[in-house]
């Protein structure tokens, strides 16, 4: 039995395209001789804090930049919103220069550090992933898209580590999500292979019915024939 999870968000922008990891060595850090161009492409600038970013980008095109806009914060969601169009269009390298440039402008956007998020979720691991999507949700604590891409990237990590931790986690998290907005189809998709794996069939069931009331295309057929093997479709609908 396999499984293809990508964020609630990458589902979307990315489909089923292959992963390019770009991650760097968990023993890389900030002192680590990078060119600016590859900084550009890595996430928060490859490790800087915004301070050092913005010595990198140019104090004075960031304040330039800034200077078309009310304020810092609206040239951030710009950016982000930017950001979110480059990833539609297929062009992550972009994406990530302007989630990046969104950080430094606003480093409390919770946007930048979910569209890196997005950028990264093609990575062998989720690890990275993690990492950014939970700083953006300190920031956003009830952003439904956040809770949403957290815990499928926690689903993503259980079926590399098999840490029921990871599991427990994902589903709090997907939970949250389907709580506070009942159509995330991606989510009650996500929450019910959670449920598969704590053997809760019924409430596997439930979840991909769900999913479908809402969005047919966010139906994981894969997992509606797991779950065929275990226990019946209760409405019948899964044969």
């Amino acid at each position: 039995m396999k499984s293809t999870f990508l964020l609630a968000a990458a589902l979307l922008l990315w489909g089923a395209a292959p992963a390019q990891a770009q991650r760097k060595s968990k023993s890389a850090g900030p002192a680590l001789e990078m060119t600016t161009a590859a900084r550009r492409l890595q996430p928060l600038f490859g490790g800087l804090t915004p301070a050092q970013a913005e010595q990198l980008v140019g104090p004075a095109y960031v304040t330039k930049v800034a200077g078309s806009f009310a304020s810092r914060a609206e040239a951030s969601r710009f950016f982000s919103t930017k950001g979110y169009e480059y990833l539609r269009e297929s062009q992550p390298d972009t994406a990530a220069y302007r989630f990046n440039l969104a950080w430094v402008l606003d480093p409390t956007n919770a946007d930048a550090y979910r569209g890196l998020g997005i950028v990264v979720s093609r990575n062998p691991t989720p690890d990275q992933a993690i990492e950014l999507l939970t700083r953006g949700l300190a920031l956003a604590p009830t952003n439904n898209l956040l809770l949403s891409d957290l815990g499928t990237s926690y689903m993503m990590r259980y079926e590399l580590t098999k840490k029921k931790k990871d599991l427990t986690t994902g589903i709090e998290l997907l939970e949250k999500a389907t709580t506070q907005d009942a159509t995330n189809a991606v989510a009650w998709q996500q929450l019910g292979r959670g449920y598969y794996y704590q053997e809760k069939y019924d409430q596997a069931w439930a979840a991909v019915h769900k999913a479908q009331s809402t969005d047919l295309t966010a139906v994981d057929f894969d997992l509606v024939s797991d779950l065929l093997t275990h226990l019946p479709d209760p409405q019948g609908k899964f044969k």
